[in-house]
């Protein structure tokens, strides 16, 4: 009888969790995912809250975050073709510890200001900028290639966890600590990602060429990108997808509490819908994608992502409101969640080892340099027009984006994951 409920509960034998160096690489994602919804809340919240930042504030301290990936990606990448890739995300989840942790003790003694919180998020993105981009090549280390979009739905399930419960855990935690002090989970929460990942053993051998250089190497890097016109299609699309999605980040937060009228709980409470979205699309998204096809499906996360901000922007101000912002979420991480374990497992298939680092730093300048402008648009219509405007213009323009992109032939074309042939895969570019 324990045999058998044993076995209910085993993985199956080929189940990528099986594999110790990806189950302590998702075990990391687990944890600092849970500081994330800290940070997520705890961040916005302190500057709407406490230091009364307007609409536009909201947006600038949104687009510092932004800013270091179009700054730093194209030179960042260049670099991470140079080192070893595990490290740089091991020192960036302290630094952002670090970061997150320096927003309590400013406020303790007295200095925490706008301004301040500007720098953080500069920091976070700068950070983000390069130890995000190791991340991401350190799974491709680990997984074999074929299997990258049934990985990137595993680390989404790993996300979605702590979005079900960090929210509301969160919440709470603002609600009985303040929102400056709950940052200090957040970076005990990193703290501790950063113990497991230094468990992790990558053999990952280094052979520097003597004829690099830096310039021609990042040159080498754009001309990659631009030259596959499956990556411009993916960078086209996602990087719209950013510009709607930054739009409708800035206001939310403001929406919450000053149209709806939600506590700190309360939106913590509402942002569990944003994990109920990511379970559903994580355990369901590996088989819409082999259904419909990888371009497709990212189609399909975009349309949806619109209909949530759609939706919210024409909500009363009242319970059904409230069901509306919870919605929104869950749209959104559906979305979300479909368009990115597609879009990571694209550009990753149609890469060569060695180029790795240069094309995830080009396809993130890409893809965000539409983000800040997002973020700005976003703050000034809903200082000037009002917050529904923001999300009303998300909403419309995701919408609209889902059409252009669902009728790109190479994105609709795109039903199978591409494979790179033996002499691809061993260039040294």
């Amino acid at each position: 009888m324990i045999n058998k409920i044993f076995d209910l509960f085993s993985l199956p034998t080929r189940d990528l969790l099986r594999d110790l160096i990806y189950r302590r690489l998702w075990t990391s994602i687990l944890i600092s995912s849970f500081g994330a919804q800290v940070t997520m809340l705890a961040l916005p919240l302190t500057a709407a809250i406490l230091l009364h930042a307007s609409p536009s504030q909201m947006g600038v301290l949104t687009f510092m975050e932004v800013l270091p990936f179009v700054l730093l990606s194209l030179p960042s990448g260049v670099l991470l073709d140079r080192v070893r890739k595990l490290p740089v995300y091991i020192v960036g989840e302290i630094t952002i510890s670090l970061a997150v942790a320096s927003v309590p003790l400013a406020w303790w003694l007295g200095y925490l200001s706008m301004s301040w919180l500007y720098v953080v998020g500069f920091m976070i993105g700068m950070v983000n900028t390069t130890a995000g981009s190791a991340s991401q090549i350190v799974l491709t280390q680990i997984v074999p290639r074929d299997r990258l979009v049934e990985a990137h739905a595993k680390n989404a399930l790993a996300t979605s966890g702590a979005e079900v419960a960090g929210p509301a855990t969160a919440g709470a935690l603002i609600k009985l600590m303040g929102a400056p002090l709950a940052l200090l989970a957040d970076a005990l929460l990193l703290l501790t990602s950063a113990v497991i990942l230094r468990g992790i053993h990558i053999n990952e051998v280094r052979q520097p060429r003597e004829d690099a250089h830096f310039w021609r190497d990042l040159k080498a890097g754009l001309s990659f990108v631009t030259n596959k016109p499956l990556l411009i299609a993916l960078a086209m699309t996602v990087g719209g997808w950013q510009l709607c999605y930054n739009a409708a980040l800035v206001v939310q937060i403001l929406f919450a509490t000053r149209e709806l009228g939600l506590s700190e709980q309360a939106i913590g409470l509402s942002y569990m819908g944003m994990g109920i979205g990511t379970i559903i699309a994580s355990v369901y998204g590996y088989r819409i994608s082999r259904r419909l096809g990888s371009g497709p499906c990212m189609v399909l996360g975009v349309a949806v992502c619109g209909v949530g901000w759609s939706l919210l922007a024409l909500a009363p101000a009242n319970n059904w409101g409230i069901a509306a912002f919870s919605f929104m979420l869950m749209c959104f991480s559906i979305g979300g969640v479909l368009i990115f374990i597609n879009f990571l497992a694209l550009r990753q298939a149609v890469t060569p080892e060695a180029m790795l680092g240069r094309m995830t730093s080009t396809m993130r300048w890409l893809i965000l340099i539409p983000a800040g402008p997002g973020a700005l648009i976003g703050g000034w219509m809903g200082e000037h027009l009002g917050l529904r405007y923001s999300l009303g213009f998300a909403g419309a323009s995701a919408l609209l984006l889902a059409y252009i992109a669902g009728r790109n032939p190479i994105i609709r074309g795109i039903t199978a994951l591409p494979t790179l042939s033996k002499q691809e895969e061993m260039q040294q570019v």
